[in-house]
């Protein structure tokens, strides 16, 4: 934020182009510029030279004192900038009374499609779900945050071979429609599968029976439709626990009506070809550094596949919502599949490739560096997760049992998110749940604490709005009120890398600054009205803003912990 002005003051002064940047060792200067070595060449100067002709022209700028305390060149090319306390508290004032903390926010709104969570449906969601609703609930939030439009889909996997696997096992078992509920869901559906795998002539029977519920086989539809409506019950019973909500709940059935028509603008472009039988289509191209695999858009006994529906969502999604961009949260192995599937809509002429984002993530790994289970050793279920997490959490301290179940639930959702999202998103990570249970270091309930810490300070305080002075009073004031002003960029790190895990760092810096600035000054205790009405004012916008990026981390806050 800070750099961006000094930036533009500089060009209004006829400084020149320099690129500010944070500086990296605060006990020098608050900024600095080492675009002298780029603007000597330009000039056909020395580095020194330029240095110091651009120190003195900014010293001589008829505003300085307004927003500089120090400027100076250091050989031997970079210009030193620390701002003054005025600017800096104008800042504050102008971030304070701004919706969104001053935040330049772009000029042009965009449409974003998201499609994340992509659970399949006929079983409980376990912890990979987990990683991809969360990441992509958080992108969307940044996205919306910025002002753009965003439509959020949770695209079930509905209409796939696992639910032809589980009407098997139902017309085996003689399940009345009825009693199909998530339980017996969850039995079948991992025995199916394990049968399938072992019995080619049962895996066949499950493939012909997906193939006429495709076809539109009526029996088989209202068993289909029975364990959709199992299933995205308990689908959106965790979604509420992880308060995640999505606009539509679409699934790959929905974009069959569509299949037709893709078929039929691949056979006009001349894109399909045979191959034993089946459909292909290539998708290679000279600059590829691997070999990229054909699509494969249907089997040789005329079944449509993943790939065939994703293209045909892609086409529903063109006409109902035209989006500037679709963005995908789904794990990184996914990766080659959507390259393919982005590189045929490219051809197909329904997007632009620049417009489609595969957002991958890595896996959620256990202490032994495998995919993380809970102590019974099965599934991870996302359920089983969240009573353990609450279990552990409470047994760490007599006082927390007599937490609200509400209090509690947002305890556990703070260190289910913040335990995933303070990390890049396409890395693996260790899911210590011990680790991040604890009320200190970097975890959700760290910055929980914090933030309520500093809620207290202002109510026994009696905090009200008033002007703030011009004064820094020491070193832990002047750092937090500097650490205000990153919020933009980081803002604008998560969503240029739709990568949340920039915010995540950015709310856990800031409440360690929070938490020295607290130790090192006693508010409650001073005499000086004016310097206890700064402070506070630093306090409350600093609740602020912390407040709103852990709401873009899909974090709430507890009353009480």
């Amino acid at each position: 934020m800070i750099n961006r002005i000094i930036e533009d003051l500089f060009m209004k002064y006829n400084i020149g182009k320099l690129n500010i940047v944070k500086s990296n060792r605060p006990d020098l200067c608050d900024y600095q510029s080492n675009d002298v070595f780029r603007m000597s060449k330009m000039e056909n100067k020395s580095p020194i030279e330029l240095g110091e002709e651009l120190a003195k022209k900014i010293n001589a700028i008829d505003v300085f004192d307004k927003y500089f305390k120090k400027v100076e060149f250091i050989k031997p090319g970079f210009i030193n900038i620390t701002i003054s306390d005025n600017f800096i508290n104008e800042e504050i004032i102008k971030m304070t009374n701004n919706e969104k903390f001053n935040i330049k926010l772009p000029q042009k709104k965009e449409k974003f499609v998201m499609d994340y969570c992509g659970a399949n449906v006929a079983k409980p969601l376990h912890v990979g779900h987990m990683r991809t609703t969360i990441v992509g609930e958080s992108i969307a939030r940044i996205i919306r945050y910025l002002n753009h439009e965003t439509i959020c889909d949770v695209h079930l996997g509905d209409y796939g071979l696992q639910i032809g696997q589980v009407i098997y096992g139902i017309l085996r078992d003689k399940i009345n429609i009825n009693d199909i509920d998530i339980k017996y869901l969850d039995k079948i559906y991992p025995e199916m599968s394990g049968l399938c795998k072992m019995d080619e002539k049962i895996k066949e029977e499950c493939s012909e029976i997906t193939k006429k519920l495709q076809d539109g086989d009526e029996n088989y539809i209202k068993i289909w439709k029975k364990i959709l409506q199992v299933s995205v019950e308990d689908i959106k019973k965790i979604c509420n626990y992880l308060d995640v909500k999505f606009d539509y709940w679409y699934g790959e059935s929905d974009a069959y009506p569509y299949l037709e028509e893709t078929e039929q603008i691949l056979e006009s472009k001349k894109l399909l070809e045979k191959s034993q039988g089946a459909l292909i289509i290539d998708v290679s191209q000279e600059n590829d550094n691997t070999a990229i695999p054909p699509l494969l858009f249907k089997k040789s006994n005329g079944a449509y596949l993943y790939a065939s529906t994703d293209l045909a969502c892609l086409l529903q999604r063109k006409k109902d919502f035209n989006p500037d961009h679709v963005l995908y949260v789904t794990d990184l192995r996914q990766s080659l599949h959507f390259e393919q599937v982005f590189r045929v809509a490219e051809k197909m002429g329904i997007f632009k490739r620049e417009q489609l984002e595969h957002l991958g993530y890595g896996t959620v790994n256990g202490l032994d560096g495998k995919p993380f289970k809970t102590r019974e050793g099965s599934a991870p279920k996302l359920q089983s997760l969240f009573d353990e997490v609450k279990e552990l959490f409470i047994s760490k301290k007599l006082e927390n049992k007599n937490l609200s179940d509400e209090d509690l639930d947002k305890i556990v959702n703070s260190i289910l998110k913040y335990g995933d999202l303070q990390n890049s998103k396409e890395k693996d990570y260790i899911f210590n749940i011990d680790k991040f249970s604890e009320t200190v270091g970097k975890t959700g309930p760290y910055i929980l604490y914090t933030y309520l810490r500093i809620s207290k300070i202002l109510k026994d305080n009696e905090y009200q709005y008033g002007e703030l002075s011009g004064k820094i009073y020491n070193d832990s004031d002047r750092n937090l009120r500097m650490k205000l002003f990153d919020v933009e960029d980081y803002v604008y790190l998560a969503f240029n890398n739709r990568n949340p895990f920039y915010i995540a760092d950015y709310v856990y810096d800031l409440s360690l600054l929070l938490n020295t600035f607290y130790q090192n000054n006693n508010i409650s205790n001073l005499q000086n009205e004016i310097q206890k009405h700064d402070w506070l004012y630093i306090l409350n916008i600093s609740s602020k803003i912390l407040n709103e990026m852990l709401n873009l981390l899909v974090i709430s806050i507890p009353s009480k912990m």
